[in-house]
């Protein structure tokens, strides 16, 4: 019963006695007025009963949305005492430290940052808790099996000093981000830094073999020179043309895989055949240096045809070589391979000035030679192994070399062994080799021969190669004029086209040739030997390819090849 019920009983109770016993001393309209006064104190109570209850309710709702903001907040929360324990934390903190909340409650939140951070985070609480303003900093969070996260973390004081609160946010996506963009920038500085560098070193390689062949050109209009000075004159000028086409070759290769040009085509390839083509070539350079050069070949013939792109494996080997011989003095130079599972691991192992520690990686990075700040005891674009790198790639291959200073080196690639089945089946392949390219056969074919060159010395330069094939040779400057002469010369036996022409250019001359004269031999010969050229050539309707500077050797391969019959 309610106190205003219990005042209601009373007053009545005092009514009814005074009926009885006519003695109280209070009236009936003041007895009524009192029960009136307190049946509004009561609906007044039961009012704030009601409001009781229902502050109640919503700060039960209150406790319980704070909970939920608190839990499922997207930043970490956790409470820490002044000695770094945990006494609570949100369920992103707790994904944030790698395991579950309750697992988590009174351990050390050092327990989770690396040691090396340790001393920041360490001030960043006593700053805090000395200082009673906002601490902000960034940590790192190392969990087991998890990656570091970056966090930033803000931390305060609680009012009664004894807890500081942190909220912690995920910056990793951030970092990484940043750690990219300074990555990158640092890339592009070295590359601009490499490039300038590769751009002077460029100068300098063009520019040396070009003063051998100008100067010595020079030197050979000397009226009274002897025959051993000219020849001697010849082989320089010889010698500094091949470098100036190799560093033109190299920059050529790197442009196109830069340009993502370069293709691969694969296609059956006798490995021993390279093998022993690549130390015929060489021989004669590495006895001039007195160098002893051997390979190698570690399976037979017929097992040795693998499905590679040839072009690019006699690439690799020449640039390995030809770099054994040029960094060695003395000593020896052995280069083959071996099998090993499904791969060919190659070798060319030299005892030349080896290679310090420091530079056995970069050495495969493009331009890096231009970067050396070591005296240079040889020419070189730094290209050669960054080529052969970028090659081996592309055919699913590796390269890495040991070496050690004064004593040699070693540089080891693996090429796939890949097998045609059908090849497989033989018992043994026997390519034979065409013999060397600069033996003709002393009979002189009587050719009719048609040079189609815009430029006079290389014309001039086709026309002394040509001299022991034939006594007729017609010239023609533009397109139009091999096309009119052709026409006028059906029994033409071989032209000799340049693609870039006056006029009508070669693609266009040839397929007007074509239309009237389906038999004439047409060798397309083009300063644009890029990849393509040859098969739009092809295509164009010229029966093969030969691409400037015009070796002597090769074009009269070509000849025997299309005119065996002249040469019997």
């Amino acid at each position: 019963m309610t106190d205003a019920a219990k005042l209601r009983q009373k007053a009545e109770d005092q009514l009814k006695n005074q009926q009885s016993f006519k003695k109280t001393t209070l009236t009936e309209q003041e007895l009524i007025k009192i029960i009136q006064e307190l049946e509004i104190y009561q609906v007044e109570l039961e009012m704030q009963n009601d409001e009781l209850v229902t502050a109640k309710e919503k700060a039960e709702l209150a406790e319980e949305k704070y909970s939920e903001l608190y839990d499922f907040a997207p930043s970490g929360y956790i409470s820490l005492t002044k000695d770094g324990r945990i006494v609570e934390l949100n369920f992103v903190a707790a994904r944030m430290l790698g395991t579950e909340r309750s697992k988590i409650i009174n351990k050390n939140f050092a327990l989770f940052l690396p040691r090396n951070t340790l001393s920041d985070f360490n001030l960043f609480l006593k700053n805090i808790y000395t200082l009673q303003v906002k601490q902000t900093c960034e940590l790192i969070i190392e969990t087991e099996g998890n990656l570091p996260m970056y966090v930033t973390i803000d931390g305060i004081v609680s009012r009664n000093k004894e807890i500081c609160l942190l909220t912690l946010i995920d910056i990793t996506k951030r970092k990484v981000t940043e750690n990219l963009l300074i990555e990158a920038k640092e890339r592009a500085e070295e590359s601009d830094r490499l490039k300038s560098a590769f751009l002077a070193n460029m100068s300098h390689e063009i520019r040396t073999p070009m003063n051998g062949i100008l100067g010595f050109a020079e030197l050979l209009k000397e009226p009274k020179l002897n025959g051993e000075k000219q020849k001697k004159y010849i082989g320089i000028i010889e010698k500094s043309g091949a470098l100036m086409l190799n560093t033109i070759n190299n920059l050529i290769d790197i442009s196109r895989i830069e340009a993502h040009l370069m293709k691969v085509e694969m296609r059956n390839s006798n490995i021993n055949e390279q093998i022993e083509y690549i130390h015929t070539f060489f021989e004669p350079e590495a006895n001039a240096k007195k160098i002893d050069l051997s390979f190698i070949n570690s399976l037979p013939s017929h097992e040795a045809i693998i499905k590679t792109d040839r072009e690019k494996v006699y690439a690799i080997l020449t640039n390995l070589v030809k770099n054994a011989i040029k960094y060695s003095n003395k000593g020896s130079i052995t280069f083959g391979y071996v099998k090993k599972g499904n791969e060919l691991e190659f070798f060319v192992r030299d005892t030349g000035i080896g290679i310090p520690k420091d530079r056995q990686e970069v050495i495969f990075e493009r331009f890096i030679q231009a970067d050396n700040d070591n005296i240079k005891t040889v020419q070189g674009a730094g290209l050669g192994l960054a080529i052969t790198k970028a090659f081996l790639e592309m055919l699913e291959g590796k390269i890495w070399v040991e070496s050690e200073e004064g004593i040699g080196s070693t540089f080891y690639f693996t090429l796939p062994y890949n097998v045609d089945p059908e090849v497989k089946k033989l018992a043994e392949i026997v390519v034979s080799n065409v013999g060397p390219l600069n033996q003709v056969n002393p009979i002189t074919p009587n050719l009719k021969i048609l040079i189609a060159e815009d430029d006079e010395i290389s014309g001039k330069l086709i026309s002394i190669y040509l001299e022991e094939f034939c006594n007729v040779v017609f010239k023609a400057t533009t397109g139009n004029d091999a096309v009119e002469i052709c026409r006028t010369n059906p029994d033409l036996d071989l032209i000799l086209m340049d693609i870039q022409m006056p006029g009508l250019n070669g693609y266009e001359s040839t397929m007007q040739i074509r239309q009237f004269n389906k038999d004439v031999i047409i060798i397309a010969q083009t300063a644009f030997s890029l990849k393509g050229d040859q098969e739009k050539a092809i295509t164009c309707g010229c029966n093969d390819y030969i691409s400037k500077p015009i070796n002597k050797a090769k074009l009269h391969s070509l000849i025997q090849k299309y005119f065996k019959q002249c040469f019997n």
